[in-house]
């Protein structure tokens, strides 16, 4: 069942939301070439207990990082490592934050100094990606409506979706119902109503859409080894216009 949540419960989203995305630009702004990933994960770390809040992805199933640092052909959860970011690099990170036992989820690919245009291109596609499927998070509308509009988008320059990994409902539990996949069909899924959080999260191959998982057992990567972009807001649905939880509200009253 895809949990309704009520006015209450919708604001301490809204901080979580906005706490989450703070974070997030804090730690785009602290990437340099040369860090490893690991400095940079203890930093995000920080930046999370300095704003009152907890990772919701450190030790979730195992998982061993403050958050998901994934490079170039990297598609998600990677985590912080001895690896050195590099001049030219794009870096993925995704966020969860945990405030009063709400969570905020939402991811952005930061590209580090020149990329070429084939990535800058990648990355504006899958971001407007996004935007479309915001944009389906309306009352009446299904789930796979969401799916399909990424997939149809992104399609027309000749990129491809990721099919093992799916949105998904979140709010006291970093993973709830319902799964958002990024593919269609349209008008098919669960019929969204006013009150569903969900992250919305498009992760979008130049190339194939297949992937392989690491050694380690968590970091998925293209199987052909081209880049990889991830874009991710919460979104909650409302009687008319979606609302984006995970952006930067500094005079949220109530934290």
């Amino acid at each position: 069942m895809i949990p309704i949540k009520n006015q209450r419960e919708i604001q301490q989203m809204r901080v979580a939301g906005s706490v989450a995305r703070s974070v997030l630009e804090g730690a785009g702004a602290l990437i340099q070439p040369g860090m490893t990933t690991a400095e940079l994960d203890r930093l995000i770390g920080e930046l999370i207990r300095e704003q009152g809040g907890k990772s919701a992805f450190l030790h979730y199933r195992g998982f061993p990082g403050n958050c998901c640092i994934s490079l170039n052909e990297e598609v998600v959860h990677g985590f912080g490592d001895r690896r050195r970011i590099q001049y030219g690099d794009l870096v993925k990170l995704d966020i969860g934050v945990s405030v009063n036992g709400w969570i905020g989820d939402t991811a952005y690919s930061f590209p580090v100094g020149m990329i070429s245009p084939e990535v800058q291109r990648l990355l504006s596609a899958t971001e407007e990606a996004l935007k479309l499927a915001v944009e389906q998070a309306r009352p009446g509308r299904r789930v796979g409506d969401i799916g399909a509009a990424v997939e149809n988008y992104v399609t027309k320059f000749g990129y491809s979706v990721v099919r093992e990994f799916v949105g998904h409902g979140v709010g006291r539990k970093l993973h709830e119902d319902p799964q958002i996949p990024n593919h269609g069909p349209a008008n098919k899924g669960a019929k969204l109503k006013p009150g569903m959080t969900l992250a919305i999260e498009p992760m979008v191959n130049m190339g194939m859409p297949e992937v392989v998982i690491a050694r380690n057992g968590w970091t998925a990567a293209t199987a052909d080894g081209l880049p990889s972009a991830h874009f991710e807001h919460t979104v909650l649905v409302t009687e008319g216009e979606p609302e984006l939880l995970t952006v930067c509200q500094a005079a949220i009253a109530s934290r």
